[in-house]
């Protein structure tokens, strides 16, 4: 799964790039071929037709100008806030799925475990652990493997299984949270190096109009514009996963204490 998610951002990376590091059309070509079409008097299909072409228009227009934002802010900043972002997604996804996959219901889950544990043993409730996917099933199995040894050995068994599993859960968010901090930075350090460009241009007019300090302005103001955004998308992504860890690691502290008192009621029949 990491490898996957690793090979899906390089390769969305190089594209990305890619499609971005071509200049933009001139759109006065696209006016030419339009003045060149004859005037006709349209049917309303092809009225229907016009609208959902500029629908499209509109669309593409909107791609063209973030494509041409990106040029003028400088291939090496923009690329490398770009490289960020993409890096920071796929692994907040790999640890979306990989959450979603961690989560049961584990209420219905204990059900099953107590049932088994009662008819058929321990070795029942194992095999129903097993087939349970979720760090819930991987502690309850850890604590079935020492009930044997004592509730005291299974109770710590559990509590140190589910610290692993919590880890587990946590794994890479530090470097979704370095992905946050360097978009900001990469876009701060393009304003920078833009603003020392516009003093260039100022140095050498040996004039302060605005025409000879645009380009660098421009191109700092850019550089931040993208590096904050980046950095609220891979926000709101780390937040998000932060929330489901919560609500996960809530449920594996309820159902442990749940499993607790079933082993404690299943050795006491012993």
């Amino acid at each position: 799964m990491k490898k996957l998610f690793a090979v899906l951002a390089i390769m969305a990376s190089v594209s990305f790039m890619s499609v971005y590091a071509q200049e933009a059309a001139p759109a006065s070509d696209e006016a030419t071929v339009e003045q060149a079409a004859p005037a006709q008097d349209e049917a309303p299909a092809a009225k229907e037709e016009s609208k959902e072409a500029a629908a499209e228009e509109g669309v593409g227009a909107i791609h063209q100008a973030l494509k041409t934002k990106f040029i003028e802010g400088g291939a090496g900043f923009m690329s490398t806030v770009a490289l960020c972002l993409i890096l920071g997604l796929a692994i907040a996804i790999e640890r979306i799925i990989y959450l979603s996959l961690a989560t049961t219901n584990y209420k219905k889950f204990l059900v099953r475990v107590e049932d088994a544990l009662e008819t058929e043993g321990v070795e029942a409730a194992k095999e129903v652990c097993r087939n349970t996917r979720g760090p819930i099933a991987s502690i309850f199995y850890q604590g079935l493997l020492h009930v044997d040894e004592g509730m005291d050995v299974a109770e710590k068994s559990i509590i140190a299984y589910g610290s692993v599993q919590s880890g587990l859960m946590e794994k890479n968010l530090s470097w979704i949270g370095l992905f946050i901090g360097l978009c900001p930075n990469f876009g701060f350090m393009g304003t920078v190096i833009g603003m020392i460009d516009a003093f260039d241009q100022i140095q050498k007019a040996g004039d302060m109009s605005a025409t000879v300090v645009a380009g660098g302005i421009k191109v700092a103001l850019i550089t931040t514009v993208f590096g904050l955004i980046g950095a609220i998308i891979l926000q709101i992504f780390y937040n998000f996963i932060l929330a489901r860890i919560e609500a996960v690691v809530a449920d594996m502290e309820d159902s442990s204490i749940s499993m607790l008192d079933i082993l404690t009621k299943f050795t006491l029949k012993k």
